[in-house]
């Protein structure tokens, strides 16, 4: 049997990596880990992954994380941030300056 996983967090939400490694928004969401195999036991690939325009000290750059590692970052995103790197919808949902909200 098959096991089916919702997603947490949703295109163009703002999250924050629990370590405080990047914040970011949310560009694409996987049902599983589509990459390399994972030798350790650290991250599930059973789970929901994530592709983040997430937001460094030298600009921005794409992460991509599983859902275990990441929590809502709404509260985490500067103002100066949202305005510099994203364009925003009329629900709320950011966007990279130069790529379309899904």
């Amino acid at each position: 049997m098959t096991q089916v996983h919702t997603a947490r967090f949703a295109i163009g939400q703002i999250v924050r990596h629990r370590d405080d490694a990047f914040r970011g928004v949310v560009m694409d969401v996987d049902p599983a880990y589509h990459g390399p195999a994972i030798d350790t036991g650290a991250v599930s690939p059973h789970q929901p992954f994530y592709r983040v325009f997430a937001l460094g000290e030298d600009g921005g750059f794409v992460a991509y994380a599983a859902e275990a590692v990441l929590e809502d970052g709404q509260s985490v995103l500067l103002p100066d941030d949202a305005q510099r790197w994203f364009t925003v919808d009329a629900q709320g949902h950011h966007a990279p300056l130069h790529e379309a909200i899904h």
